[in-house]
């Protein structure tokens, strides 16, 4: 029988690779890469703030990644600087004084190296229970919203003129991003979440002829990309996140590869 320990990291990266297909995939559509790595980096001073005031890191960890997304999507509008810029500052910035904050903090010890990459191995039943519930809500919302959200990803102003709520379904999509960017860097880490959201999706456009089979090949090759990470570090010893994120360019080299077998056919 397996032992519970193993059954929680299994169950927290298969339902974070799963709700992160979907998501993954409108990051790619929208050319949202950048904007989830803001969102990690700034999810740090969500840890700054959980430190410093004693409150659950998870609950922490997400309402620094909501309110950093609040604030990002009204300062894009407003700023003369390319969204590029806007973002390579932010992300960079407060990554760097969470970083400075939490060194000055005196007698708190933080694990900084299993934020920035990740500890899957230390996810206990409460991260189980966060994962879940976020799982639950954004698979709901995305069901839900699913013609809505594609139909803004494709033009938001042929979606206006249908009569699609443009500006909510906007921010719909950049709160769920943040719930989930928050949740996953207990998985992967600050440094490499973008590409547990990236690449599964990457590796499933080259093999998919709509977004509705993007979508679900995404959450498969990033299901496949956690049971194959964690198989590695439990064989070779490896760091569990970075594991994860090596199968899943293993299998974005494969699609590659297939795609060009399928092109010379």
């Amino acid at each position: 029988m397996m032992d519970i320990w193993w059954l929680m990291p299994l169950v927290a990266g298969v339902l974070l690779a799963l709700i992160g297909g979907p998501l993954g995939s409108f990051v790619i559509w929208r050319r949202m890469a950048f904007f989830g790595d803001t969102l990690a980096h700034g999810a740090l001073l969500g840890i700054t703030f959980g430190v410093l005031t004693d409150i659950n890191l998870t609950l922490a960890l997400i309402i620094g990644s909501v309110v950093l997304a609040l604030l990002l999507l009204p300062l894009e509008r407003s700023s003369r600087l390319s969204s590029d810029t806007l973002l390579g500052i932010v992300s960079h910035s407060t990554l760097a004084i969470g970083l400075v904050t939490l060194s000055l903090a005196q007698g708190i010890r933080v694990d900084l190296m299993g934020y920035l990459f990740g500890d899957l191995l230390a996810v206990g039943r409460a991260d189980v229970i966060w994962i879940v519930a976020a799982a639950v809500l954004v698979g709901a919302l995305l069901i839900w919203q699913w013609r809505g959200l594609l139909a803004v990803t494709v033009s938001q102003e042929l979606a206006e003129i249908e009569g699609h709520p443009v500006q909510r379904l906007n921010l719909l999509l950049i709160l769920m991003l943040a719930l989930i960017v928050a949740l996953a860097m207990k998985v992967v880490g600050i440094l490499l979440v973008s590409a547990l959201l990236i690449i599964p999706p990457a590796a499933a456009r080259s093999l998919s002829r709509s977004p509705e089979q993007m979508v679900v090949l995404a959450s498969i090759a990033g299901i496949t990309s956690v049971l194959a990470g964690l198989w590695a570090s439990f064989r070779w010893d490896t760091p569990a996140g970075p594991s994860i994120v090596v199968a899943a360019t293993a299998l974005f080299a494969l699609s590659l590869v297939a795609k060009g077998v399928s092109a010379r056919d």
